[in-house]
């Protein structure tokens, strides 16, 4: 049915602008969407299976309705403003309102919905003939077989996607220790999870005719497991673990002291990027000394690196990236202990090589310079964590570091569906920083890669979530689903869809609540205040938006004792401030009291522009920060608001997606257990037969901050980011969807850069 009713309002999807769906939709699930024919309850179909049409759960009851109303137009009402013809004058040949500025016409972007749009790659599907092969047990094809028997000197193994390089590296080892007895003692395969090793490991012996105890010699770990034995076995005191700074609160604790050393307000300070800026320089070899600082952030965060590694090391502890730098420093300064090393291990085999960092690498050249035997596993295209100080430039270059190097391609993708690696493949290969590949499906399936076209962030979620919905009642199971988002924030909507429906799911472990952010947590200070003046963790944070001393704090909490007020109007009793900051209270304290009674979105345009909470977000909203700003934040935040109707509404809606979210954190759920939604680099070295990738547009991913440094002439950024989305799409084996919204962010916005060649 086109035709429905919410509260006497007449409804036509003919007619309905595309951004009231979304609010119809929640509407219909609420029973105040009704029939126009009956009267009775009907619900507003969202999905990718169909255009949108309202429909009884009854399929009797909804064929006679449908039958009445038939395709007969009806007078609408909706939300949406239309001016008339009479209220526009022809001024130098443009059509301009009379009686409203061109900014107050919300014309909406997108009023018809989109049939979902296969991609299609250029290649044909030829799989290769792959010759009956086995080795030690194991099918090969002729590429695994070569790279497996190829032992001696520098190889380089090209493993593109699901090209089965777990495979080749076990049996790889097997080989050399069965078929060519090499001693395991001298082997080394370093993999970069605990889990790969785990993997590795049962493989071999799962497949080995070798003893268990001679099997055990071989050395199989992750590069921190592996080298931080190095600095046990050379001083097993200075080293022993109770010297370990393990977690990042123990980090964070000396960065604190830096920050009041320093008279940094730690209340407000990025602490997590500021482990990580540390964690990058360290990894790419670059002492305190070697760094100049090109921006103020830069500055304070060098700042800090000094004072840690001071405190650090006069108290003589370590953290996890110190196991690689000194084990590199160790064997550096000590030629002897280094030549130990050489004795004992002759062959390297590395996992994941796009993944090695300046200091990994320098790491496995030292101990392996004596044969040159290092084999090196891994695929440029899949080089996504330069933020750790990962370089292409590793896989790009082995031929030149290494002389007279073999490079062998696997090019086989036994994991994805032909549609699927052909659209891969017409994406990746317009990077030009990469070596030239292209991988080949071994089956094909009728169903094709596809884009679909929701309004904005909220109806993308609402229809994702029906289509698995729908997928899951035809036999599919929960866990064979994944969510895939450029960064946490991308997911916000999806996992709120997900916590009002019946699907079991999955979040990454770590993932805090969007509302928990601090510019969000900013805004809604006002909102909660609005509804409870006493709110103490509410004038907490107020206070901080305000620019306030937090000792104010205390002052408040005895003032509204002394003045029998609340804390919010205990503000305009604080003495001592300067004129300027109590002019500002007393436009602000007698406003908060009203935003209750705006519409949500209203209320925090209000809060932004007339309480100058914008001031605090240009000084305190990160926004030199490539990745994560608090003016995105904000918006983000407005386009949740627009969903409820009232203040109340919003904020219980707010509170109860944090609540869950922490109990979520706190639950020890099985990976297997539903539905994942993940970021795309948490994603990578997984499958999902059916993948869904949200925020497919310019700005999203890429992402904004490739596309500015791309501005500047510097395309590295953007090479990544397309090397993302390549990795986002060859995790799934069978479905790929992929979401291109109208709207991010409240804003139009652009089918990502990266899709052109294919839609």
């Amino acid at each position: 049915m086109k035709y429905a009713k919410l509260k006497n309002t007449e409804l036509s999807l003919q007619h309905l602008p595309r951004e009231d769906y979304q609010r119809i939709y929640e509407a219909s699930l609420k029973n105040e969407v009704t029939c126009s024919a009956c009267g009775k309850p009907v619900k507003l179909y969202i999905g990718l299976s169909k255009p949108p049409c309202f429909y009884h759960t009854s399929k009797m009851a909804d064929q006679h309705c449908n039958d009445l109303i038939g395709d007969s137009p009806i007078k609408t009402n909706t939300s949406q403003q239309t001016v008339s013809e009479d209220e526009y004058s022809e001024q130098n040949g443009f059509r301009l309102p009379k009686s409203r500025s061109i900014a107050t016409i919300d014309k909406p972007l997108e009023t018809k919905w989109r049939q979902p749009k296969a991609l299609k790659g250029r290649t044909s599907f030829l799989p290769k003939i792959k010759t009956p092969s086995s080795l030690l047990g194991i099918p090969l094809d002729v590429e695994q077989k070569e790279a497996v028997t190829t032992i001696d000197g520098p190889l380089l193994i090209l493993a593109g996607a699901g090209s089965g390089k777990t495979r080749v590296l076990t049996t790889r080892a097997l080989y050399m220790m069965e078929e060519k007895a090499i001693d395991p003692s001298s082997i080394m395969l370093v993999t970069f999870t605990a889990k790969a090793a785990r993997e590795m490991q049962e493989r071999l012996h799962a497949n080995t005719k070798l003893p268990a105890h001679q099997l055990s010699r071989l050395v199989v770990g992750t590069f921190h497991s592996i080298f931080y034995k190095m600095l046990l076995h050379d001083n097993r005191e200075k080293w022993s673990g109770q010297h370990l700074l393990k977690w990042d609160w123990q980090k964070e604790s000396y960065l604190k002291q830096a920050c009041r050393e320093f008279g940094i307000d730690e209340k407000d300070f990025p602490f997590d990027q500021a482990i990580q800026q540390i964690g990058y320089w360290k990894n790419t070899l670059k002492s305190p000394t070697d760094i100049k600082p090109s921006e103020e952030w830069e500055e304070t965060a060098l700042a800090l690196y000094k004072y840690y590694e001071e405190q650090k090391s006069s108290r003589g502890q370590f953290d996890f990236d110190d196991m690689l730098v000194k084990c590199y420093e160790m064997l550096s300064a000590n030629p002897t202990l280094l030549q130990s090393y050489q004795n004992r291990f002759h062959y390297f085999l590395i996992d994941e090589f796009q993944d090695i960092n300046p200091v990994q690498y320098k790491l496995i050249r030292l101990l392996s310079n004596h044969t040159k035997n290092l084999c090196g596993v891994g695929d440029d295209d899949q080089t996504i964590y330069s933020f750790r100080g990962s370089e292409p430039s590793f896989i790009l270059n082995f031929n030149k570091e290494y002389e007279g190097a073999r490079i062998i391609t696997l090019s086989s993708n036994y994991r994805s569906d032909h549609h699927i690696v052909s659209s891969a493949n017409e994406v990746i290969s317009k990077n030009k920083h990469r070596l030239s590949k292209q991988m080949n499906a071994q089956f094909q399936t009728e169903q094709m890669p596809s884009c679909f076209f929701p309004y904005d962030e909220e109806e993308e979620a609402t229809l994702i979530v029906n289509d698995i919905k729908e997928k899951i009642e035809a036999g599919a199971k929960p866990n064979e689903f994944a969510i895939l988002y450029r960064t946490h924030t991308g997911g916000r909507a999806v996992f709120e869809r997900f916590v009002q429906s019946s699907i079991p799911f999955v979040i990454e472990k770590g993932q805090s609540s969007f509302y928990e952010r601090k510019m969000v947590r900013g805004v809604l200070s006002y909102l909660r205040l609005s509804i409870d003046a006493n709110d103490t963790s509410a004038i907490t944070e107020l206070i901080r938006a305000l620019f306030l001393k937090q000792s104010v704090l205390n002052d408040v909490k005895a003032l509204s004792i002394l003045h029998d007020c609340t804390l919010v109007d205990a503000l305009l009793f604080i003495s001592g401030l300067p004129n300027f900051q109590m002019a500002k209270l007393k436009k602000i304290v007698p406003r908060i009291s009203s935003l209750k009674r705006e519409n949500p979105v209203k209320a925090i345009q209000v809060i932004e522009k007339e309480l100058g909470f914008s001031d605090y977000l240009k000084k305190q909203g990160n926004e030199g920060n490539t990745m994560e700003k608090g003016s995105d934040d904000l918006n983000d935040l407005k386009v949740v608001a627009k969903k409820f109707s009232n203040v109340s509404e919003f904020l219980q809606h707010t509170e109860h997606m944090t609540l869950t979210q922490k109990a979520l954190k706190e639950q020890k759920t099985s990976y297997e257990a539903g539905v994942q939604l993940m970021t795309i680099h948490r994603s990578k070295g997984l499958e999902f037969k059916h993948v869904y990738i949200v925020g497919a547009v310019d700005g999203s991913l890429p992402h904004d901050f490739s596309l500015e440094a791309a501005r500047k002439g510097n395309y590295e950024h953007l090479e990544e980011e397309r090397r993302l989305l390549y990795v986002a799409m060859t995790r799934a084996k069978e479905h790929l969807l992929i979401s291109i919204p109208s709207k991010r962010r409240g804003r139009k916005s652009a089918a990502s850069r990266f899709l052109n060649p294919l839609i």
